[in-house]
């Protein structure tokens, strides 16, 4: 049950969310500083806003992105050859290969079979290329936010 604006009445609000409300929030939260006085504190936004600006997010995002819009389209290409060959010409995907299996159920075991190699090819890109960067980004994002400084 939370408080109504009035206070006098309390209502069961599963969408309530208490920290947009201001609930635990200092009492001084969202006053603006007094004249003269400059405000020194650093917000969460501002750290963040920092990181994603700072050329190691900018790399990071760069190696994500050279990989994945290339497979993507290579990928979605290859799906969508798939379907519209089986709808325009189910001959061709009819030919038979070895007794019951035909050339559609290969080439239909070969969707699953490069999800797969694609799977297999983006944990190992991350792993390889993104993922120690991404580990010392956070590790700086935190210092920032705990207030210890960290590289610029």
């Amino acid at each position: 049950m939370q408080p109504s604006n009035s206070g006098d009445v309390a209502y069961d609000d599963p969408w309530y969310d208490a920290l947009a409300s201001g609930w635990g929030e200092s009492p001084d939260a969202g006053v603006p500083p007094a004249r003269g006085e400059r405000d020194t504190t650093v917000t969460a936004a501002d750290i963040y806003l920092e990181v994603q600006r700072s050329a190691a997010f900018q790399e990071v995002r760069h190696r994500y992105r050279r990989f994945v819009v290339p497979a993507v389209v290579v990928f979605f290409t290859w799906y969508v050859a798939y379907v519209v060959t089986a709808t325009t010409s189910p001959g061709l995907l009819a030919r038979p290969v070895a007794g019951a299996v035909n050339l559609g159920m290969l080439v239909g075991l070969g969707q699953f079979l490069t999800t797969f190699l694609l799977t297999w090819a983006y944990v190992r890109h991350a792993r390889l290329r993104r993922d120690r960067a991404a580990l010392e980004l956070r590790w700086d994002t935190q210092e920032l936010a705990r207030g210890r400084g960290g590289p610029s």
